[in-house]
This record gives C-alpha cells, structure tokens and sequence, in this order.
C-alpha cells in the first residue's frame, strides 16, 4: 500500500501505537526519506579523523558517507560513491587514504574534499561534455555538515534548522563529555562495539528511557553480580566498584525504579536522570574532583558534576552517556535490522582509575558479550517477532499516560512512577516529523 499522511498519523494513538509502524517496509522507507534523510544525523568525533588523509564510515539513512580530514585540518562529509562509474571509494570502516582519495576500479584522484584532482588518458574526454570544473564530476558533498564542539553531524536536507537548534537542550549530553574532562577535551579510544540488532530502531530508543524493564530484564544478570560479590568478600578478596554496575539491577529491584525521573524535549531528545553513585568518597574520585577544582574552580566544577544525567537521547540516532563516557549511535538497515556503534572516551587530565572505572562499564554493561546487552537484544528480538505476527495491533504506552505535566514547554514524569513518557513523546515527534504536521521539533505528547 501507499501510505497516506491521515493513515500513518491514526498509527500513533496518545497512549498506543500500532505494530505496522515497527514492521512496514514502506514505512521504513519513509523513515529513511522524512526522518534519517532530512535530521541532523551523528556521523562521528573529530578524534576519529585525527591526521590529514584519515577517513571514518558513517551511514545517514540509506546514503553510504565518508567522514575525512584534509591536509588543513577541515573535516568533510561526503558520499562514499565515485562521481565516474559509482565505486564506492573506501570500503574498510577506517583507514588513511594519503593525500587524496583513489577509486580503485579506474584510479580517478580526489582531493580529500572530494574535489576531482587527476583522471588516467584525460585527453580521451575533449571534445566531450565532461569538465574537471563541473561539480558533477566531484565527489558529492553531504549538504550541511556541521559540529558542536567537535561531534559532528550531516544533514542530507539543503533547508532546516541549523545543528545547535535541532540539538536544543540535548546539547548537554555532548557538553558534560568535555567539560567533565579537567583538560576540557576529549576523544575516542580505540574502535567501537559494532552490532547489527535484530529488531526496529524505536525499539532500541524506547528501551534506553524505559525505566520498567532494568529491574525485571536484568535481574538474572543482577543477581549473578551479587553471588560473585559476596564470594568475595567471603574469601577477603577486595569487590571491584565496577561489579556494582551489574549488582545495583538486582539490588533496586524492579519498584525501586520508581525515584529515576524523564524529561522529553521538543525535538523529541530525552533524558533519563541521574541514578548511579558516581562519586562515591573514595582515593580515586577525591582525586578526580581536585583535579576538576585545581581546572574549573570550585564553583564551576559542582555545576558540571552536579548535572543529573545518566542518558541522553538525541533523537533520532544517539544515547549518550557522559557520566560513564560512551556514545551509541544506530543506524538503520531495514525494518527489523539495527547496526549499533557504541564508543567509549577518555577525559583529558582525569585520573586513569576514572578512565578505568567507566571502561569497567564499557566491557560488563554495553560490549557484546556481556550478559546485559544479551538480555537486551534477546528481548528486542522476542519483540520484533511478536510485533509480526497477528497476535493483537497494538502497542501499549499507557503506565501514567496523560499524568505527566509540562513545564516551560518541557514534559517530565510524574514523580515517583516509571511513566512511559518518554515511549509516548518520541511516537508523538516520530508522527509529526512523517506527516509534516510538525516542524522537525515535533508536538508532545
């Protein structure tokens, strides 16, 4: 069928959702085109393309795109497609390509702007239509490209709102992974986790801010966590700070997760509120907070670590963990595909404990082997099969729907709840941005 606006909007109820939004190829297809196509998409950091000639593949909906830095430091997003016969130029996910870029199918040159620089037996084309001065023959350039403080984005629209205003106040979760750094700058650390989920892209979304399901997903993991600590402790052996990132799903328990509050944005980021104890009274994080103080000033340095964050989603492609460092991006492959890249970073001028600490929660949390990123993918993939098939239409969004108040145009959970406002928010900027009843900041919801 061709989806008409009035029918993709009856998809999206104020506290339900139909299943064709996560299973429908043609809907799919029109994320890609109204969504993906059009937003301010993550394409990577700037310490990705460190050195003159080095590249990072990214993808924006369904467009293959090639992050690189040229020879004065500018970096540039460009499709990863030859101007002459369509070779895709670079096919490893990383590299360095020198001083230009070559299509290895009929060596054609490009600068690292994605200008034509040389083609091999030029004179063959006088005579002809071709000109090495026809932007046509160029490597193409996404249409905007921008950075917030060093994160950089492309959108594949000519028009729209700038990047700091698609970004709104999302701009935190980018903001604390530098400022939280006493040196005040960051960077990746090595490669990233890269996975191909089997389920839709809003499934992982929703799951991010879904605070009903840690306490029951991962209380096997919870539980699991706790037995090693008290052997421990049992044996006199010191328990790893770290363990407690697993340990705490069994500890809270599925009510407790009521006292973790959401907020939801225009624009349809989100945030879940801080709720681990990152600055416990022990050697390495007295040292941490010195360091930020000796940096910042005592003043400035409570203001950054006073922020009550735990994620940020900045919809529709990033959740963004500043407290332990990481970013995840997703990139969606079809209706039940998902390719996920999750980065961890280092601060600058913080103690290595620290760097440790958070890369303890990289590896026991969000790597691929860990069990709860297994929980999650399983569940994930339970949905999407479920969704598919004929047992019932609808998606249920109704714990505290129509409860949540907005204040100064922001919408929180009712307090003390495990409100799913942030599920019903994100569907209601996911409607408006597909049938263009709403500017790309959407409507709540």
């Amino acid at each position: 069928m061709s989806w008409s606006d009035e029918e993709i909007a009856a998809l999206v109820e104020p506290d339900r959702v139909h299943r064709k939004a996560y299973v429908d190829q043609e809907i799919f297809d029109l994320e890609m085109e109204r969504i993906f196509e059009r937003l301010w998409i993550y394409i990577g950091h700037e310490s990705q393309v460190k050195n003159p000639g080095d590249y990072y593949l990214a993808r924006v909906g369904r467009q293959p795109m090639l992050m690189t830095r040229d020879k004065d430091g500018q970096i540039h997003v460009l499709y990863n497609r030859c101007p002459h016969r369509g070779t895709q130029l670079c096919s490893a996910r990383k590299g360095n390509t020198g001083s230009s870029i070559r299509c290895s199918y009929h060596a054609w040159l490009f600068e690292l702007d994605g200008r034509i620089k040389s083609i091999p037996a030029v004179e063959g084309y006088e005579g002809t239509a071709f000109n090495m001065d026809d932007p046509a023959f160029h490597v193409r350039k996404a249409p905007r490209v921008d950075n917030y403080r060093g994160f950089w984005f492309a959108s594949l629209a000519k028009d729209g709102p700038d990047l700091e205003t698609h970004l709104g106040e999302s701009k935190t979760a980018f903001d604390q992974l530098i400022d939280r750094a006493p040196g005040g700058e960051t960077e990746v650390v090595g490669d990233c986790f890269h996975m191909v989920q089997q389920s839709n892209w809003k499934v992982f979304l929703e799951n991010q801010l879904d605070v009903s399901h840690p306490g029951a997903t991962h209380e096997s993991t919870g539980a699991a966590a706790q037995t090693v600590e008290r052997d421990m402790k049992k044996a006199g052996e010191p328990v790893p700070m770290e363990y407690g990132f697993l340990s705490d799903f069994k500890r809270i328990g599925i009510d407790g997760w009521v006292k973790f509050g959401t907020v939801g944005y225009p624009q349809g980021h989100c945030v879940l509120e801080g709720y681990m104890g990152l600055r416990p009274d022990d050697p390495d994080t007295n040292e941490y907070v010195r360091r930020m103080y000796a940096a910042y000033g005592e003043k400035r340095a409570e203001e950054i670590l006073g922020v009550n964050l735990h994620h940020v989603l900045v919809y529709p492609c990033n959740s963004v963990q500043p407290p332990l460092q990481q970013l995840r991006t997703i990139r969606p492959i079809a209706p039940n595909r998902t390719l996920s890249e999750i980065w961890h970073f280092r601060l600058k001028d913080a103690p290595e404990a620290i760097y440790r600490r958070a890369l303890g929660y990289y590896y026991l949390v969000n790597s691929p082997s860990t069990m709860v990123n297994a929980d999650d993918l399983f569940n994930w993939w339970k949905v999407q099969l479920g969704l598919a098939s004929d047992g019932g239409d609808w998606v249920s969004f109704h714990r505290n729907a129509g409860q949540d108040p907005m204040v100064d145009g922001v919408l929180r959970s009712v307090p003390d709840s495990m409100s799913e406002m942030p599920l019903r928010h994100m569907m209601q900027v996911w409607k408006g941005l597909m049938t263009g009843n709403g500017s790309e900041a959407g409507s709540h919801g």
